[in-house]
């Protein structure tokens, strides 16, 4: 949702025009703790932010990636990025349940539930869709928008399962994919890291580690596998499906935007330890740069 012209002006009159909608509309409506003073004090963190943990080199220089988007793997090094991946994503469930059962209100046990769900096939339901959100591409399941709660579970529609597709066209089979047993120690420690923080019991190190895993995955990684494969499949003549790589694409935008509003709303309403903050934040960065290297060195091997 936009700002109004009203907001807008209120935000620039009083130096706060760096701050999110709903924060804005609550800080001129006089919310409880929402005040002009703490707003330019959270700007000052949020800049504090973009230099000391929104820099970090995963974020901002990712190799691997920046290979992979050229398209010109080898077929092992497809397939074998293809078995690290479906690790990371099937052990992700880990996480995801932990940060459900960590919750520190029904609303944030709600929202963890909305992606947990989703991960293992129920399909938003978008209300103002003659369809229900539903949209098919390649036969998978690629809604973006609206919300599990009403929606259709479908086993196909697992994000999981969208892999498998993928490995089936690589020559991979179930035995092959998604469990801890294939693989590597650096896609190991990422999700452990991912399990360790971002489903934290300790409420700021697990929003510290979303806010850092939604502004990650927001900075462009997927355009670059979808580039990368997407050559890929052009120069060897196949088809390999790509729903998984670009209905993640699609959503992460809106992930981190609700991120930064539930930052927003911690900050005005709670308390935020913010050297802790960044602290939490580039440990769980530090877990996914892990991922990434492993992935560059076993690239390399197999280049």
């Amino acid at each position: 949702m936009g700002m109004t012209i009203s907001e807008e002006q209120y935000a620039q009159s009083n130096a706060i025009d760096g701050l999110t909608q709903p924060s804005i509309a609550a800080i001129a409506q006089g919310e409880p703790g929402y005040t002009v003073d703490k707003a330019q004090e959270f700007l000052k963190f949020q800049s504090r932010i973009e230099q000391e943990l929104l820099q970090h080199s995963i974020i901002v220089n990712n190799d691997y990636c920046k290979w992979f988007a050229q398209g010109e793997q080898s077929a092992a090094q497809i397939k074998a990025f293809v078995v690290q991946f479906s690790v990371f994503s099937n052990l992700f469930l880990i996480a995801q349940l932990h940060k459900v059962i960590n919750a520190d209100s029904l609303e944030g046990m709600r929202a963890s539930k909305e992606i947990l769900a989703n991960e293992l096939g129920v399909i938003f339901k978008n209300k103002s869709s003659q369809q229900a959100g539903v949209r098919e591409e390649n036969g998978e399941f690629v809604s973006t928008e609206g919300s599990v709660d009403g929606g259709t579970f479908r086993f196909q529609a697992a994000h999981f399962e969208w892999l498998l597709r993928l490995g089936e066209q690589l020559g991979l089979g179930f035995a092959d994919m998604g469990q801890r047993q294939h693989g590597s120690q650096p896609t190991l420690f990422f999700c452990d890291e991912l399990t360790r923080l971002y489903g934290s019991a300790n409420y700021q190190a697990a929003q510290a580690s979303s806010y850092a895993v939604e502004n990650w995955a927001a900075a462009g990684f997927w355009d670059q596998l979808i580039e990368g494969f997407e050559k890929y499949n052009s120069a060897n003549g196949v088809r390999l499906p790509l729903s998984f790589f670009t209905w993640h694409a699609k959503i992460e935008a809106q992930h981190a935007a609700h991120t930064q509003e539930e930052l927003e709303e911690l900050y005005f309403t709670g308390e935020i330890d913010e050297d802790a903050f960044i602290k939490y934040g580039n440990e769980m960065l530090e877990g996914v740069q892990a991922f990434w290297l492993g992935l560059e060195k076993q690239r390399l091997a197999l280049g």
